[in-house]
């Protein structure tokens, strides 16, 4: 899908050199003498192609959140580029042949939210050998010749989810029992770093892992959470899930197996979710700036289009990068987080389902 954003047509300049002696011998033009525009235009005047490529529609972030905050931010940086987006829809080589053609289209910057964290690398590659930087956005990129990373701390997402687990089972005097984990995709780097925070802190509670899944698909996700509620019944204390389709998944299953909820973790603060933890059914999520990540993202897009070197404040593999801290969101800080950054009105929030319990935690 390509969605323009282009405004007003450009105008190339050129420079008449008058060349004067004792006498005037002839006049000549010269595009490339000093103070010549670029017959392309100069950064301030061209407008770029920029490619967005995200991975997936089931996780509703992409859709509703990432891709129309990058929009906003790119228009507002330069409202003469366009933006080409397409969307992998969980296939690796779908998104290899939509930045084929982005490529082909005559993108300046790839920002890429890799469906497949290694096999993106061939993006990168065959950006690389027509001179295209790539950005990887939100996971990594196995690839050494990434021209930026801007993502989150997942490590740190991981840990604290963990730690919001083990706070309220202890709270609820759960001392033993067993954990389900629900972990992201392994191909996602960001799953990885996200498994390791959990694993550290839950483990070193004390409570034992039951069992576990690396998956990023919920219908998956549902089916492994009803299997293991048959099979180990009330050993199951609680349910990590690196994400909220996972934990809306496992929540579907203790509901249908007629199991009473046990605490819930996730990741991307959904409206749904969001809702949920209302409803006192997920117990947390985590929440990432959205708009942040997509702001930094169009605004390092744009610098490397003109050929600037865009600053960082951190280094992942020696590629300059840009990470976000996270932050835990549970029932008492909802007005805090999504609603005061505008992520959520608070009348998509309060439906009449949920009036009564966003009265009684002040969101108004």
């Amino acid at each position: 899908m390509k969605i323009t954003i282009r405004g007003s047509a450009l105008a190339i300049l050129t420079t008449t050199l008058v060349v004067v002696g004792l006498a005037i011998t002839g006049c000549s033009t010269q595009s490339d003498s000093p103070g010549t525009s670029d017959p392309g235009g100069s950064a301030d005047q061209q407008g770029f192609k920029i490619g967005l490529l995200l991975p997936d529609e089931t996780s509703t972030r992409y859709e509703t959140q990432d891709r129309p905050q990058f929009e906003a931010a790119l228009k507002k940086l330069c409202p003469d580029c366009e933006l080409l987006y397409a969307n992998a829809d969980q296939d690796a080589a779908k998104q290899q042949q939509q930045a084929q053609s982005m490529l082909t289209q005559g993108a300046k910057v790839l920002v890429v939210d890799p469906w497949d964290g290694v096999a993106a690398a061939s993006i990168v590659n065959q950006a690389k050998s027509q001179k295209v930087p790539v950005i990887a956005y939100d996971r990594l990129i196995h690839s050494p010749d990434l021209a930026y990373i801007i993502s989150n701390d997942y490590t740190k997402v991981g840990e604290l989810q963990g730690q919001a687990l083990v706070d309220k089972l202890k709270k609820d005097g759960v001392t033993s029992g067993g954990i389900v984990m629900l972990n992201g995709a392994d191909t996602d780097n960001n799953a990885v770093n996200i498994r390791k925070g959990a694993s550290g802190v839950i483990e070193g509670a004390g409570y034992t892992v039951l069992s576990h899944l690396e998956t990023w698909d919920g219908p998956t996700a549902q089916k492994f959470a009803a299997a293991q509620i048959a099979k180990f019944g009330d050993q199951i204390k609680a349910f990590y899930s690196a994400n909220d389709g996972n934990a809306q998944a496992a929540i579907s299953a203790m509901n249908a197996a007629g199991m009473p909820l046990v605490p819930t973790t996730g990741l991307d603060a959904t409206l749904a979710s969001i809702q949920s933890i209302l409803a006192g059914q997920q117990y947390m999520s985590v929440y990432n700036s959205f708009a942040g990540e997509a702001a930094q993202a169009a605004k390092v897009a744009v610098q490397l289009a003109k050929g600037e070197k865009p600053e960082s404040s951190a280094q992942i593999e020696g590629i300059p990068a840009f990470l976000q801290q996270p932050q835990a969101v549970t029932i008492d800080n909802i007005a805090d987080t999504v609603v005061k950054d505008g992520v959520y009105k608070v009348s998509e929030i309060c439906t009449a389902q949920y009036a009564a319990a966003c009265s009684a935690n002040g969101i108004k």
